[in-house]
């Protein structure tokens, strides 16, 4: 599934080919996603303009400024876009063929088009008339994890009496987005903390360490394009790379590149999480 790194890379990919751009055409090729694509998505995109990208959590915002089509006003929005567990944007052109599973295209004045690639359907793309910011979806986030919101003294707050594992906790949306397996699995090995243990029993010493070593993940993957496990691509089409410096997550069995240990797999909320028993306490 793309985390916060894949949909980040993907936002910097395709903004310079969106922003300020007029949308020409949309072509719907399948309706039937996740969340079914609003009936009138075409009549209220063609003739708009694009403002600029922003991502919340997982989520690709995408602000249409109102325009003039077929004689009728166009109000403005916002485009809210969810990849899901295999979506992925990236820049098409014209004349290039829609391959199996290219569900929307997004043609823009300059023909580039902005191609949505989703074999599960468990991704979407919603119009929101209001400000994103009231949408359900995104009113009870936590705070980004690259802002100045989350640190330590958010995670020790928070935690207090909470017997749930820590991995579990680092990965709730209430309290800080976008920390996925991936990433949580990784911060937690950079910080030396047992996955298992309580969040409730840890230290606010130890959730200093925790936070900064999430966003020094997170910043890295960012920088490497993400991580590509199975399906996902850059907005040009480029994988992600951070999978080469993966120090637990799918690596069960296989030695710690820290101390040799053998790295053991547990499941934690539904989840597969490996870990180091020596270096995480």
């Amino acid at each position: 599934m793309p985390e916060l790194p894949e949909v980040e890379t993907t936002r910097r990919g395709i903004a310079p080919h969106l922003e300020g751009r007029e949308i020409s055409e949309v072509i719907v090729r399948q309706p039937r996603l996740r969340v079914p694509v609003p009936g009138d998505l075409v009549e209220r995109l063609v003739g708009a303009r694009i403002g600029e990208l922003a991502r919340r959590a997982k989520y690709l915002l995408v602000p249409l400024a109102g325009g003039d089509s077929a004689g009728g006003h166009l109000a403005g929005g916002t485009l809210l876009w969810h990849l899901g567990m295999s979506g992925s944007l990236r820049i098409a052109r014209l004349g290039e063929l829609p391959k199996k599973h290219d569900h929307i295209d997004l043609v823009l004045e300059g023909g580039a088009i902005l191609r949505y690639h989703d074999p599960r359907r468990f991704g979407f793309v919603d119009w929101l008339a209001g400000s994103p910011e009231q949408d359900p979806r995104l009113a009870r986030l936590g705070p980004e994890p690259l802002s100045d919101a989350f640190d330590g003294e958010r995670l020790f707050a928070l935690s207090r009496g909470r017997r749930v594992a820590v991995k579990p906790f680092l990965m709730d949306n209430a309290v800080v987005v976008g920390v996925g397996n991936i990433y949580a699995s990784e911060a937690l090995f950079m910080a030396g903390i047992d996955p298992r243990r309580a969040a409730g029993r840890i230290s606010r010493e130890r959730y200093d360490r925790l936070a900064a070593a999430a966003r020094e993940v997170l910043a890295a993957a960012i920088t490497q394009g993400g991580t590509t496990l199975r399906d996902f691509v850059s907005g040009t089409g480029e994988p992600g790379y951070f999978k080469q410096r993966l120090n637990v997550y799918g690596r069960h069995g296989e030695p710690c590149r820290q101390c040799g240990a053998e790295l053991r797999l547990v499941t934690l909320g539904q989840r597969a999480s490996v870990y180091c028993p020596h270096c995480q306490i």
